[in-house]
């Protein structure tokens, strides 16, 4: 129990990039699958994952379990609940499931990941796994392959950063849960407005977050395009 580790799927987003989609982009198909069940299948075959908590929209909820049931026949160990309003609150939510569970102590894990980055490999997983346990926090990233120009009034560059310190945050990031939960409530209102992602409420805190090597592969399924790679992805794996 003092080593607990969950994955925790946020699957609340509503794909407003895709267009005029009828469902969220998590549940759109490739291959014949929806993209979260790829996504899911990554966590059930590591054997370290106490459970998987998949978040999702309120009105998503009994259409997420039933394509579980669908599409992966031995899911005991994943549970579908509602997600927050924002990213951390859907995360909060997952720490509260396992706090409800009376399952969270000082060492418990979480490994929270995109339900639309379907290719991520066992290694960083097993990575973030490592890291969360040995520095409390780590985040995925590749290197910047393109040179990152800052504009703060988006007209003029108002700054070219050096792009050998510059890297794309991916997913997963992962973290103890309740030491994240105990730094997201010391945030002020006006801190968790600027917030875009969990591993900024440990920056803002000043705790350190550790680097996990990602992968090119590792995509973010966001805009039409991103469907197309995936399927060309599929079908070279195939």
């Amino acid at each position: 129990m003092e080593n607990s580790i969950y994955g925790v799927i946020l699957a609340g987003g509503q794909g407003t990039r895709m267009g005029n989609m009828d469902k969220p982009k998590q549940f759109l198909e490739v291959g014949g699958r929806p993209v979260i069940i790829y996504t899911i299948e990554k966590f059930i075959v590591n054997p370290e994952f106490e459970q998987i908590i998949v978040l999702v929209p309120k009105q998503w909820l009994a259409y997420t379990k039933d394509i579980i049931c669908r599409f992966i026949p031995k899911h005991d160990n994943v549970v579908v609940i509602e997600g927050g309003n924002t990213r951390n609150e859907t995360i909060m939510n997952s720490i509260k499931y396992i706090e409800n569970q009376g399952r969270l102590t000082d060492e418990t894990i979480i490994v929270t990941h995109d339900s639309v980055r379907p290719f991520v490999t066992y290694r960083i997983i097993e990575e973030n796994i490592r890291f969360a346990r040995e520095c409390g926090a780590c985040d995925t990233v590749i290197p910047a392959s393109d040179t990152i120009v800052e504009s703060c009034g988006g007209e003029y560059i108002s700054g070219i950063p050096d792009r050998k310190i510059m890297f794309q945050g991916q997913t997963p990031q992962s973290f103890k849960a309740k030491r994240l939960r105990e730094l997201y409530e010391s945030l002020t209102d006006e801190e968790k407005e600027v917030l875009t992602d969990a591993c900024k409420i440990c920056v803002l805190k000043k705790e350190r977050v550790h680097l996990v090597d990602g992968e090119v592969s590792n995509i973010k399924i966001t805009y039409p395009h991103d469907l197309r790679v995936a399927e060309a992805i599929l079908g070279g794996k195939r």
